[in-house]
């Protein structure tokens, strides 16, 4: 399966943003975000969905003891508040932008829903990508229930591979440039940093991989 945040090879940017539609572009502004601004909270009202033109945000929520558990790291042309469009009243996660400069498309729930009653292959695409969102975090919570922590990396590092990797043509090795900190990829995996880094150290001792802070490199297997 291609990245969940994309579909049929299709930028949601492109596809779904109010100032592509002749009604709305007078009307439709963007918000800018610093690093560490939050977009909404935890409990705030669920009115809007967001599409991000340019920056990066982080999805998450914390747990009963304050543990910030992140779910997704997002970027251009990625969809993020789209429960609020199947009738969420108040937001479970919150949303904050991790870059300097994040641009936000902020869109109403009414006009989503206008956009989909009128278009209904804009309305097939909303669907067919929370579809895809629904899909891969339903095989994360399979991960997190019935794997190893061990194996949950590995897995994760396949889904970074498909997501942000490409091939070295001259080691034939896999490069994966990602946004996530070691802090971000335990939350995901649900281990300690601590913990992450031994795992990622003992691939490395056994010549499966390289990294540093934004890059993970994945040795071309021997025959």
């Amino acid at each position: 399966m291609k990245s969940l945040w994309f579909f049929d090879d299709v930028n949601l940017f492109k596809v779904l943003c109010p100032h592509k539609f002749k009604a709305y572009k007078k009307d439709h502004d963007f918000d800018a975000y610093k690093k560490k601004d939050y977009i909404y909270f935890e409990e705030d009202t669920s009115n809007k969905v967001y599409l991000i033109e340019k920056g990066k945000v982080k999805i998450g929520y914390y747990n009963e003891d304050g543990t910030e558990v992140v779910k997704a790291i997002l970027s251009r042309g990625e969809l993020f508040g789209e429960k609020a469009i199947l009738g969420e009243i108040k937001r479970d996660e919150f949303g904050q932008s991790i870059d300097n400069q994040t641009s936000i498309c902020p869109i109403g729930v009414q006009t989503m829903h206008d956009l989909m009653r009128n278009n209904q292959t804009f309305s097939f695409k909303v669907y067919k990508f929370i579809g895809f969102k629904f899909q891969k975090l339903e095989r994360r919570l399979q991960l997190l229930l019935f794997k190893d922590t061990k194996t949950r990396l590995v897995e994760f590092l396949d889904e970074l591979c498909v997501e942000y990797g490409y091939d070295c043509e001259k080691t034939g090795d896999h490069v994966i440039k990602h946004p996530y900190t070691q802090k971000d990829i335990a939350s995901l995996i649900g281990t300690s940093r601590p913990t992450l880094n031994i795992l990622l150290n003992e691939l490395k001792k056994e010549k499966i991989l390289d990294f540093d802070r934004k890059k993970i490199r994945i040795y071309k297997k021997s025959a």
